[in-house]
């Protein structure tokens, strides 16, 4: 079940949120939210829900034998990280394994075809950060089952994160109170997000989708249509995340849960590491607490340093996919992040300057969308072709052509404001209409209703005429 259809908007979400306010006691509403959220993971994958529920029993049994005296700790936290790692792996990386076997080797293994369950990644990735900090803390963890089946089960987070640590909503699974307020911020955020899906990010796929699905003429794609699908799969991938991340962050709020952000206007990064501390916020902290610093952090100097933080882009890259295209773009976001470390690439030197902050930032936004059309490439031989066509594709007539269909004033428009939000004039003027006075925020305030209602209208319409329209953090 997709947050952008109209049988969750219309049907699912309204049924849900309304029995959740009437129902009594934070048990039976933690109850329901429980059930709802198998239900919703049942909508899309019926039969993946025993394989869903197994994994959070065994993260559970897991977490209650490292709150007791147990002696052999480490081994059930062994025991439950081979169990989590080891049906990951299974189900996404078994083809990938074995067609490459085939290749090395001359074989000729049958690949099984298994289809991936949804949200595997995240809800593998948010039950062993349950196990991993109960074995380092007895007390941070519940023995109540529905808590936990809460916790990896809530439908706003389920599918593609952001990935929450127990710890961070322990307190309020057991006390929380979604006040009108609150519950109206929720709504306008969510509207924010489906807006970013429907508008921005369904606007921009259609064109990348155009150049990328290798569905024009030979030799037609010139370095216009190939810079122009670079720039929207990097628009695209940015609102569809960002704007799955809003929707669950404001459901969240209907609750009367925190979610915490996933999100700071990475494409306003000075550099690759800014980027990462900007882009897919809980992934990267994910990997940080129970990767990097394990392994030894920047503590063990400078060459055991890079090679973590190689080591973990190298995870990053494996984590969103079984194919060498996502290999790489993390290695390659490693060693750059490495050479700026070094100082080879001087980004901090240079952001203390205007003018090289300007540098900075177009160096950033460079290797992103660079990277991301290694991301979006079905392999590393089409990623190549695909970037010489950006540096080197001489313009055709043809291309003059399809530039014109696909940039009608419509699409030219939403763009452009694609563009604009990427920045943080948001945060800006939010902060310089902190300082209005209480009548000119109060008038803003209403303003930003109204302006509310209004994408949830032109969202409507959009539902009205669109399709279906998957997240791309689905198929992770």
């Amino acid at each position: 079940m997709v947050f952008s259809s109209a049988v969750f908007l219309f049907c699912f979400l309204p049924a849900v949120f309304l029995v959740y306010r009437l129902l009594p006691g934070i048990k039976l509403k933690n109850a329901w939210l429980a059930l709802a959220s198998l239900v919703f993971y049942a909508f899309g994958q019926l039969a993946y829900v025993p394989l869903f529920l197994a994994s959070v029993a065994v993260n559970y049994t897991a977490g209650r034998l490292l709150q007791s005296r147990l002696r052999r700790r480490g081994a059930v936290l062994a025991g439950a990280a081979a169990l989590n790692l080891g049906v990951l792996c299974v189900f996404k990386y078994t083809d990938f394994l074995l067609a490459n076997l085939n290749a090395l080797l001359g074989l000729a293994l049958p690949l099984p075809g298994i289809e991936l369950p949804i949200g595997i990644s995240f809800f593998t990735f948010q039950g062993l950060s349950y196990v991993i900090d109960v074995y380092r803390d007895r007390d941070s963890g519940s023995r109540s089952f529905l808590k936990v089946l809460l916790y990896i089960s809530f439908f706003p987070q389920l599918i593609a994160g952001p990935i929450v640590k127990y710890h961070d909503i322990a307190g309020q699974i057991d006390r929380r109170q979604a006040t009108a307020e609150e519950a109206a911020d929720g709504v306008r955020r969510f509207i924010l997000g489906l807006a970013k899906k429907l508008l921005l990010a369904n606007t921009a796929g259609l064109i990348a989708d155009r150049m990328f699905n290798e569905l024009l003429p030979a030799g037609a794609l010139d370095w216009r249509l190939a810079w122009l699908g670079g720039v929207c799969y990097t628009l695209q991938i940015y609102f569809d995340f960002s704007g799955y991340s809003d929707m669950a962050i404001g459901m969240g709020h209907l609750f009367g849960f925190t979610i915490k952000e996933n999100f700071r206007y990475p494409y306003a990064a000075l550099s690759i590491r800014d980027f990462w501390r900007r882009w897919h916020i809980s992934l990267s902290t994910w990997f940080r607490e129970y990767l990097y610093i394990p392994l030894g952090g920047n503590r063990r100097g400078r060459a055991r340093t890079l090679l973590n933080r190689m080591l973990v882009f190298l995870c990053t890259g494996i984590w969103h996919g079984a194919n060498w295209t996502f290999l790489v773009w993390g290695l390659v976001h490693g060693a750059l992040t490495c050479l700026e470390d070094l100082g080879l690439l001087p980004t901090e030197r240079l952001s203390r300057s205007r003018l090289g902050r300007l540098l900075c930032r177009v160096y950033t936004l460079l290797a992103v969308t660079l990277l991301f059309v290694l991301f979006r490439a079905d392999s590393l031989g089409a990623a190549l072709a695909y970037i010489g066509a950006m540096f080197s594709a001489p313009a055709t007539a043809y291309g003059s052509y399809l530039l014109r269909s696909l940039l009608p004033p419509a699409n030219l428009l939403l763009l452009l404001l694609s563009v604009l939000a990427c920045g943080e004039l948001t945060p800006r003027l939010k902060t310089r209409c902190a300082g209005l006075s209480e009548k000119r925020q109060a008038a803003l305030g209403l303003a930003g209703r109204a302006a509310s209602l209004v994408l949830l209208l032109l969202c409507m319409l959009n539902l009205s005429f669109g399709g279906f329209n998957p997240f791309i953090y689905f198929q992770f």
